[in-house]
């Protein structure tokens, strides 16, 4: 099932994000998790039902990749904080002052908090290159070649302490460099288990193509999540909070039908309005089947008990 330009963020949704957050549509409890998916209509479960036991679906991490090209990935970005379009972001002005740049790393689950200039951590912690396919929720795809940290790293010299059972994302939120700062009602808030966060394969991104990030990118850091859906990876992290109750985040206060707090890619779970079995190859010509786990499910699929629980996709 291809999907239209037409059918992805309508224009009506971006019109009522601020309402919606406002309003609190959609904010759940950690209790509550399993009554946002009695949201999904029959037709829909049935539909979920056709598809092959998890076990059957491809998860090949050995595919050869080929990175997408450059251009592409600095063209092609959701970033509404500098426009709704898919090139708008690349074709705003260059408001955004990344250097210098302070990321700050605490919550009541850090016991040594601490807030750090971003060269400082580039220059403590070995740059890392990695090759990572990157699936977005709207059923489009990439791959692309990170620079960057472990997110472990950075975490662990904050001391986690037993606390520490969720990892807080909270970017940028300025009006004078940003302007759409506001299309959430605050700023972009995402956040991880701290199993996710300490996994080898999560990044702390501050480039591709072994360039600095652009601002469209996410400069100056950013999260990188190769299993999940886009919308996880945070970008401009000012600041990385351990918690100990899950985040409400900004997609699934938006829309808790649509955008769980998980978002694991799987072809077997359809987002409401379109399948997720296949995903457009940005830069490339056609379709291709979608991964399990986006090709990661052997170094993840341990972090998650229960695949056929729906919670884990959204």
């Amino acid at each position: 099932m291809s999907v239209k330009s037409s059918e992805i963020t309508p224009e009506k949704v971006y019109k009522r994000r601020r309402t919606l957050v406002a309003a609190g549509v959609g904010v759940l409890a950690l209790p509550l998790l399993d009554s946002a998916y009695s949201l999904l209509t029959q037709e829909q479960e049935s539909t979920n039902q056709m598809f092959e036991p998890l076990a059957a679906l491809p998860d090949s991490q050995d595919l050869p990749l080929t990175p997408t090209a450059y251009d592409t990935v600095t063209g092609y970005n959701n970033y509404y904080e500098f426009g709704f379009g898919k090139e708008d972001p690349a074709q705003a002005e260059k408001t955004l002052i990344t250097s210098p740049w302070s990321l700050e790393v605490g919550g009541e689950g850090a016991d040594k908090p601490g807030v750090y200039d971003i060269a400082d951590i580039k220059g403590e912690h070995a740059i890392e290159n990695h090759l990572y396919r990157f699936r977005c929720v709207e059923a489009w795809s990439m791959v692309i070649p990170w620079n960057g940290i472990k997110l472990a790293d950075v975490i662990k010299r904050a001391a986690p302490n037993s606390k520490a059972k969720f990892v807080r994302f909270t970017t940028i939120n300025d009006a004078q460099q940003m302007p759409n700062a506001d299309w959430a009602g605050g700023p972009y808030v995402e956040s991880l288990t701290i199993n996710e966060a300490m996994h080898p394969l999560t990044l702390l991104a501050t480039g591709i193509y072994d360039q600095p990030l652009e601002q469209q990118n996410g400069a100056p850091i950013r999260l990188v999540v190769p299993w999940k859906y886009g919308f996880k990876y945070a970008k401009s992290i000012i600041k990385i909070e351990l918690v100990e109750t899950m985040p409400k985040t900004t997609w699934w206060l938006q829309n808790p039908r649509e955008y769980g707090f998980y978002a694991n890619v799987n072809p077997r779970f359809d987002h409401p309005r379109w399948s997720q079995a296949t995903e457009r190859v940005i830069g490339g010509l056609g379709r291709k089947p979608t991964l399990l786990y986006n090709g990661y499910a052997k170094q993840v699929a341990h972090l998650y008990p229960d695949l056929d629980n729906r919670l884990y996709f959204y």
